[in-house]
């Protein structure tokens, strides 16, 4: 596998190039067709991490338990914006070692012609 260094300009610069509806179209459709794979690595890097564990399920139970609806509410609300992001983070990282399979998939494929 290739390992690529990329500056913070590079990433601003791809950022804002997926950032055209097109461009980000095209990626939709690929995660679409790779979604049962990338999920059971979400999956498995959650249980991996420790995320859904025993702490996760009592976190679950003490939001579950507030008696206050609006305070339930907030609570669970900032446990759903918690897990996206993490789940989020995770997912660039499996993007960018995908990312990095792909390219010396590429590579190989070039040097076998």
């Amino acid at each position: 596998m290739a390992e690529h260094r990329y500056s913070a300009e590079q990433v601003d610069a791809a950022v804002a190039a997926i950032a055209d509806g097109d461009r980000f179209a095209d990626a939709q459709e690929l995660v679409t067709h790779a979604a049962p794979g990338l999920q059971q690595i979400l999956g498995a890097s959650l249980d991996a991490g420790g995320f859904f564990d025993s702490a996760h399920q009592g976190e679950i139970t003490r939001v579950a338990e507030i008696a206050d609806d609006e305070s339930r509410r907030a609570a669970l609300a900032q446990l759903v914006a918690e897990e996206s992001r993490l789940a989020m983070l995770i997912g660039v990282a499996v993007g960018l070692a995908l990312a990095d399979e792909l390219a010396g998939a590429d590579e190989q494929q070039g040097s076998d012609q």
